[in-house]
């Protein structure tokens, strides 16, 4: 899940886009998103449990088996652990390898679609619940796209909990907020939150400070709306609109994350690899190649310059499921980066 520059990307593959919260899951076209997971015959060597994650909500669990280090793998937004059910087997030689759909999606409990019910802090808890449930000791987590929100937020809150992160095309401003380009989606937060205060009823008895913050974060709101509405000057009109209320709460739900203490790897698709999705459009096609290399390139520097302990890799041409497309570089890395890691004492 990418946004803003990305948001551009989306709608040209798309045809839609929401001010910026739009993802990078979205990139794919139709026919790419439907293939993306194993289909309705699920033939992946795993056992199903259900996990009680909080009141009334149970987490699907898929469990590939293996021995060694557990690795748990969480998808991204709008997908279920069987995403990974190609993926998963090749690494369970080397480790156990464990899966969680997310609440909202699949066979998980859908709680109703709140920004409470699904924010980062809720979602890193349902996964924090399964880890303690299952028994792991400190696991690997993985996530891909959105997942990065749950590895950035339990990095945070609780890195004794895990031994390292991996993200896959996951580690984008929902997962490490860059202030110096800003994000429409958490600026828009919380810019409302902001604004909330000078409403009658709602009005905090410092006004002068809030008048402050406000005179601060609307120049520069406005600067990224300027950005953005000239990223989109190419793109077509869209061709459907609406997002499903699971994936509007957890946009709602997200909060900035400035970096964690945990080992990281970020792997990006980069530059990617965008299929047909712009077929016999050429003027779409460069658009959405400048945005990524905009978006995706700065964010790599970002971190790069800002996380010098995150190992960084880039495979060119895979695209947003990278762990698909481009299956054997992603085990490649994967495997060298967690053979490294420190033995536990």
């Amino acid at each position: 899940m990418i946004r803003q520059g990305h948001a551009l990307i989306a709608v040209i593959a798309l045809g839609f886009c929401c001010l910026g919260t739009t993802a990078l899951d979205e990139i794919l076209s139709d026919e790419q998103q439907s293939t993306a997971e194993t289909g309705s015959r699920d033939e992946s060597p795993h056992t199903v449990r259900f996990v009680t994650v909080d009141s009334n909500i149970k987490l699907e669990v898929l469990d590939w088996g293996g021995s060694g280090r557990a690795i748990v793998l969480l998808a991204g937004l709008g997908n279920t652990a069987h995403v990974f059910d190609d993926f998963a087997p090749k690494l369970t030689g080397t480790y156990h390898v464990y899966g969680i759909t997310r609440r909202g999606f699949g066979n998980s409990s859908s709680p109703r679609a709140t920004p409470k019910n699904y924010s980062a802090d809720r979602l890193g808890d349902d996964v924090l619940a399964v880890i303690r449930s299952l028994g792991l000791k400190r696991p690997v987590l993985v996530g891909h796209s959105i997942a990065g929100e749950e590895l950035s937020d339990i990095g945070t809150r609780h890195p004794e909990m895990v031994a390292a992160l991996v993200y896959l095309d996951a580690a984008y401003s929902y997962a490490f907020y860059d202030p110096s380009r800003g994000d429409l989606t958490l600026d828009s937060i919380e810019l409302r939150d902001k604004l909330d205060e000078l409403i009658p009823g709602r009005e905090t008895t410092d006004r002068k400070r809030v008048y402050e913050d406000l005179l601060v974060m609307l120049p520069r709101f406005e600067n990224e709306l300027r950005i953005h509405q000239q990223e989109i000057r190419d793109v077509p009109e869209p061709l459907e609109s609406g997002t499903p209320k699971v994936e509007e709460a957890i946009d709602a739900g997200e909060r900035k994350f400035a970096g964690t203490t945990v080992p990281t790897l970020a792997i990006f698709a980069y530059p990617h690899d965008f299929g047909s999705a712009f077929e016999n459009n050429p003027v779409a096609q460069a658009a959405a190649e400048k945005a990524d290399q905009s978006w995706t390139g700065a964010q790599i520097k970002f971190i790069e310059s800002k996380y010098p302990s995150i190992r960084l890799v880039s495979i060119p041409h895979a695209s947003h499921f990278l762990f698909q497309s481009k299956e054997a570089d992603v085990l490649h890395d994967m495997n060298f980066f967690i053979h490294g890691l420190n033995e536990e004492k």
